[in-house]
């Protein structure tokens, strides 16, 4: 199943007595489990709520409290984080997971209890008994990061929920500003909401006075001016990153992972690769390959070596002390940009 469509049964009330949430994009597990307790225990019914690490107690532990009835309220919640059973090499612990205990409670779950178990993982292995055993008797929710085509969507659900219309060219400022990071998109969406009102329009205007710049976004518009071969503007971005508070060592770090990540894109672009092989290969957010892939026929195999040879060589002179490190990185984006 999707996130949005436990997300939607969820906030109807549609509680399944198990949960399996796995996936890289914490995001969705943690507002899944946030929006999954508030429905069975409330907000301060912290009494029945449990906690526990798969890789530190073993599951047979898990479903006797599960099994155990409350004490207080009607319902208890448990979560377990960390299933490796489900892995396809699973770490070895100093104990063993009795997975027919398991697999007996995911057949007969008792009423008053929810167990969800979180595995930040990209992947569970299909071919386990106990992982096909969960697939059809459980709740099981897919939370990996969304591709391209389900990212507007996702807006457009906040959105509703929030009540309010965001204009067509606002997608693009949250696709370039924000979309490798959910959790900060949520709460610019709730920003928006807060200073249009309920029932208002946000537009391209409001949304780039108001949406926060992150030093990231940020370190992308560097790259761009100096594509664009735009001193003026690349050392004002430098100044507002400045006043972010942001170090010119950690500015170059910034600056050489954009480049670099360019830099292998373009070699496995050469290679034949495609977009979702690529996100493969290197273990990147889509949103992160997407972007090198808009870039790398800007620049030659040769420039972007220089370019990481001029950033080393930056990196070094700071770290040496040979200059303010200011004045340092204004001779680097100089010699970038001719």
């Amino acid at each position: 199943m999707s996130y949005l469509e436990v997300f939607k049964q969820v906030k109807n009330k549609e509680i399944s007595p198990i949960f399996l949430l796995y996936g890289s994009e914490t995001y969705f597990i943690q507002n899944l489990k946030k929006h999954i307790s508030n429905t069975v225990i409330g907000h301060k019914e912290n009494e029945n709520l449990s906690t526990y690490d798969l890789e530190e107690v073993p599951i047979q532990e898990v479903i006797s409290d599960v099994e155990t009835y409350p004490f207080f309220g009607d319902r208890k919640l448990i979560i377990a984080s960390n299933p490796v059973f489900l892995k396809a090499k699973p770490d070895k612990l100093p104990f063993e997971h009795d997975l027919d205990a398991l697999q007996q409670y995911v057949n007969n779950p008792v009423d008053y209890s929810v167990l969800i178990l979180t595995a930040p993982y990209e992947k569970i292995d299909e071919r386990k008994k106990i992982s096909k055993f969960l697939r059809k008797k459980a709740a099981v929710v897919e939370c990996n990061p969304l591709k391209d085509h389900e990212l507007n969507k996702w807006i457009t659900n906040i959105a509703n929920s929030l009540k309010i219309t965001i204009n067509h060219d606002v997608y693009e400022i949250f696709d370039a500003e924000l979309a490798s990071d959910l959790n900060l998109m949520q709460n610019e969406l709730n920003k928006l909401a807060m200073y249009v009102g309920e029932g208002g329009t946000v537009t391209k205007e409001i949304a780039e006075d108001l949406i926060a710049p992150t030093a990231n976004s940020t370190s992308l518009r560097l790259v761009d001016a100096v594509i664009e071969r735009n001193l003026h503007k690349a050392i004002t971005i430098f100044k507002d990153l400045e006043k972010m508070k942001e170090e010119p060592i950690a500015l170059i770090a910034l600056l050489a992972f954009q480049f670099r990540m360019i830099f292998r894109v373009k070699l496995l672009k050469q290679k034949g690769y495609s977009q979702f092989q690529m996100q493969k290969q290197i273990g990147a957010h889509p949103y992160v390959i997407k972007i090198a892939l808009s870039r790398e026929k800007q620049f030659s195999k040769q420039k972007l070596e220089h370019i990481m040879d001029q950033l080393a060589d930056a990196d070094s002179a700071m770290k040496r002390g040979q200059m303010e490190k200011d004045l340092v990185f204004e001779l680097l984006l100089y010699e970038l940009v001719k």
